[in-house]
């Protein structure tokens, strides 16, 4: 029987052999092959992986199969960061494939990102032979055990019958409700083993694309919409489920229908167009003044798909202190986790917004959009150097480089950011007019992810343009992988911004440690050496004037293209709520707190 290992988001019910064939043709194959007919009835195209000794049965029959396109990195966490970047793009469930051992740990800190941020992923793991678990084999460890709280589910299979049962669940179980990650364990024996079949698997049924609200969500909405049309402060803030929900466009229709400003979490960014005049930016840590101000300073604050963390809200206890909480989420385990919930909304994010908007009526409220007016107008430009004036001689800023990049794509590129400093100036500076336009780390906050991801996004969408922007910290975790951009002839542009330390790391030092720069300044390669021993066309760009011709050059190269951008090394990020600080107490320069 079937071995399963589910947390608390989800209790499937263990799969079922199976059944006999009877009066049809079957066939003898191994595990390995029904594996990859298993995956093909999911839908699956391409997976991401690396091979290794306890996987070779598989990878023998993977041969066999050219219509799954395998896509070799050059490290296992990588795969799992490309199939990340692969499911967030199509909406499809990324997949990635590891050996036993330390192929299968290198999974997971891949799984724990896509888990934080709400990503179906289904990784296939080699095991040791069933024979051989639990005996401290080569290469053994229990995957399962690891993997529990960073995953909706674990299979491990004890016979080749179970292979369709097992896969059909974990796709589901990796798509339904809250999406996120689900591993299979696959014993070296079970690869092998011989079963017979029926001619051909059947093909999965998709999800459900327009979900029903039920009798409570329906109950709650009125409430929700009963708030909104005495509210005279209301902000509504979106999240990462409103794209995942395919939500945008009914977000759009809610927020003109009812009038309501509308803040955007960083894995929110694009699900409503940045430059729609209700458009509020980014909340949270590095979020806009305005935003951040109008959720301390709301009667009503409306929640869509977002998960109220940390770094949106500062003090849970103190969030909003006269505001009302609607939190519409498709988990019910969200609600109250961080703040409370006055109206929680069981429902997916589109049907809830729809229903929001049949019962809403506009209104202007019109003092509430000039006390808004006026905290952007006071900071307008907080954390941003104008270098229209500067010396064209002088290295670029990290604005600069990022309205360059917009200009240059004309705002069309799929943005894939990695983790630090470059990544907050994306989100205040660049403007997303789509969903999933800008990718990053969200909940984990992955170094390394930017380039792997992109490769994934690349692979989904080969005719967009596609560009990694990461730090030269972050860089020097999965440089790696331009070898795999080469091999597999995937064109991402990667634009390195290079300060030459770890800049968030070093920010945080300078406000909050006294000045001491303990291991953050960053010994670092010739990234254009390394980028052409990789085979990548890659320039360095020294002065602000080399900028935007670089950024063209590596635009039009046919093929993966490096820029190494040298930006100042003391460059700080804001606005910034302190950490423990209040979306009320966000600043614009070293402690002075914005005008209120």
């Amino acid at each position: 029987m079937v071995t399963l290992v589910a947390n608390s988001i989800s209790q499937p019910s263990p799969p079922t052999s199976v059944p006999e064939v009877e009066g049809r043709a079957t066939r003898t194959i191994t595990g390995g092959a029904l594996a990859c007919e298993a995956l093909l009835a999911a839908g699956v195209t391409t997976l991401f992986g690396y091979p290794g000794g306890a996987a070779l049965p598989f990878y023998r029959e993977l041969m066999r199969y050219p219509e799954l396109h395998h896509v070799l990195v050059r490290h296992e966490q990588n795969a799992a960061h490309a199939a990340d970047g692969y499911a967030r793009t199509t909406g499809k469930v990324g997949v990635c494939v590891a050996t036993s051992g330390p192929g299968a740990t290198n999974l997971l800190t891949g799984l724990a990102t896509a888990y934080m941020d709400c990503v179906p992923v289904v990784a296939v793991t080699g095991q040791v032979a069933r024979a051989a678990i639990g005996t401290q084999a080569f290469q053994e460890v229990d995957v399962l055990g690891m993997v529990g709280p960073i995953t909706k589910g674990a299979f491990q299979l004890h016979s080749a019958e179970e292979i369709p049962e097992v896969f059909a669940r974990a796709f589901q179980l990796a798509a339904e409700g809250r999406p996120g990650p689900v591993l299979i364990d696959f014993p070296k024996d079970v690869q092998m083993a011989s079963v017979e079949v029926a001619d051909a698997l059947p093909s999965l049924a998709p999800p459900a694309s327009d979900p029903a609200l039920s009798g409570a969500a329906e109950f709650a909405l009125e409430q929700a919409a009963a708030l909104l049309r005495t509210a005279e402060r209301p902000v509504l803030i979106a999240g990462h489920g409103v794209a995942m929900a395919n939500a945008s466009g009914e977000l759009l229709a809610f927020a003109e229908a009812s009038g309501v400003p509308v803040g955007m979490t960083l894995l929110g960014l694009g699900s409503f167009p940045e430059a729609h005049p209700q458009c509020l930016g980014m909340v949270g840590m590095h979020g806009t003044v305005q935003a951040n101000m109008a959720m301390h300073h709301a009667d009503l604050v409306i929640g869509v798909g977002m998960r109220f963390d940390d770094r949106v809200v500062g003090r849970p206890k103190d969030f909003a202190p006269r505001a009302h909480i609607v939190h519409v989420d498709i988990d019910p385990k969200s609600f109250g986790r961080v703040v409370r919930a006055d109206v929680p909304v069981l429902a997916d994010a589109r049907a809830a917004l729809s229903g929001l908007t049949s019962l809403s009526e506009h209104r202007a409220r019109p003092k509430w959009w000039r006390r808004l007016r006026e905290w952007a107008a006071a900071h307008d430009g907080c954390g941003l150097v104008d270098g229209s004036c500067a010396p064209p001689h002088e290295a670029p800023t990290t604005p600069e480089v990022v309205r360059a990049l917009r200009r240059v794509m004309g705002g069309s590129a799929v943005v894939v950011s990695d983790i630090g400093q470059h990544q907050m100036f994306i989100a205040l500076h660049h403007g997303f007019a789509r969903p999933n336009q800008m990718l990053t780390s969200g909940g984990l906050g992955t170094m390394g992810y930017g380039l792997p991801a992109a490769l994934g996004v690349k692979s989904a969408l080969p005719g967009r343009q596609v560009w990694a922007v990461v730090g030269d910290g972050g860089f020097q975790m999965s440089a790696a992988e331009l070898s795999t951009l080469v091999a597999s002839k995937l064109a991402v542009k990667v634009l390195v911004v290079n300060n030459q330390c770890l800049g968030m790391v070093r920010q945080w030092q300078e406000l909050f440690y006294d000045n001491v720069y303990s291991h953050s300044l960053l010994p670092q390669p010739s990234f254009e050496a390394l980028a052409k021993a990789h085979g990548c066309w890659a320039t360095t760009v020294n002065r602000r004037d080399e900028l935007e011709t670089a950024l063209r050059e590596a635009a039009l190269h046919p093929g993966p293209a490096v820029v190494d951008v040298r930006v100042p090394v003391e460059e700080t990020v804001y606005p910034m709520v302190p950490a423990g600080s209040l979306p009320g107490e966000v600043r614009c320069v070293d402690d002075i707190d914005a005008a209120l």
